[in-house]
């Protein structure tokens, strides 16, 4: 249900709504779940990076005891627990947590890891496959270069996979290779799509195979976030700053309502934003938590 509320100034009636598509995806609500269990049971988990993208939500937990690691730290850990969030992780980090007796509580997102499976059976035929001329297929993925996601699917190949982001990132690649396109789970499927055509229209030789792997869970919840903005004065958009998804739906929602504002907290309100505003629409990214939506909705109240 949609969380809404009416505050009345003078003659003026501001109607503020949460989009009710917004928040944690299946995901990242399995992987903060199983935070809590252990952090209930022991009182202490280590967690390989932030455990979502949202610097609130990360304090939140780190103030219950989980305790935050990059790989450099994870590498010199020995008999602990260490939570793996949803992004994944590449087949090294496993063989770390075995060599270093450390526990693994895997909160991979089952979408990512059947994606892991199948770029990493794609990597094991191009070791036996190649064209006629001998060149081996090229595994191309269509995401951000560094993503904690992207980091865990190239390393399903060895580290030969390719990521690009954009078009122009296909200008030093050797195209005539076989060309087998996989996607980062939280990417675009128009930009997917466009990048699908770019490919197709360089391409004079060799094959090319293409596999829409982007989460629909996350993609579906494009075009209810646009209808939603289109039906605000004001959209404000709450999502952490290292959140692709986070820019990627703003971007959306600033395309239909010129009168998008992106904010990490309700301290990033500007009381400007909602002057003459008749309805305020809330809203965020899938690493946005439910309860920090909330907070800018009463915060907005107050300011409308």
């Amino acid at each position: 249900m949609c969380f809404s509320t009416y505050i009345r100034k003078s003659s003026h009636v501001a109607n503020i709504e949460i989009d009710s598509g917004s928040g944690f995806c299946f995901g990242v609500t399995t992987a903060i779940r199983k935070a809590e269990e252990e952090l209930e049971r022991t009182g202490v988990l280590y967690c390989l990076g932030d455990i979502v993208h949202n610097a609130g939500e990360v304090e939140r937990l780190r103030n219950k005891g989980l305790i935050t690691v990059d790989h450099e730290e994870f590498g010199k850990l020995h008999n602990v627990k260490v939570l793996l969030r949803a992004h994944g992780e590449p087949p090294s980090t496993y063989e770390t947590a075995r060599r270093n007796n450390i526990e693994i509580i895997d909160a991979t997102c089952p979408v990512v890891l059947q994606l892991q499976k199948r770029i990493k059976d794609a990597h094991s035929k191009t070791l036996t496959t190649s064209s006629e001329d001998g060149k081996k297929p090229l595994i191309i993925i269509y995401g951000k270069p560094g993503h904690a996601e992207v980091n865990g699917l190239v390393g399903q190949t060895d580290g030969q996979a390719v990521v690009i982001q954009h078009k122009d990132d296909l200008d030093n690649l050797d195209l005539s290779r076989d060309i087998w396109l996989y996607s980062q789970t939280t990417k675009s499927i128009e930009g997917f799509q466009e990048i699908v055509a770019e490919i197709r229209r360089r391409k004079t030789e060799g094959s090319f195979q293409w596999f829409d792997t982007i989460c629909r869970q996350v993609a579906n919840r494009m075009p209810k976030m646009r209808e939603f903005a289109a039906s605000h004065d004001v959209i404000l958009f709450v999502s952490g700053a290292k959140s692709s998804n986070g820019k990627v739906l703003y971007a959306q929602c600033r395309d239909v309502n010129p009168n998008t504002f992106l904010i990490t907290d309700e301290t990033e309100l500007n009381p400007d934003w909602l002057k003459g505003a008749g309805s305020i629409g809330i809203c965020g990214a899938t690493s946005t938590p439910r309860w920090l939506m909330q907070k800018v909705a009463l915060k907005a109240g107050g300011e409308s």
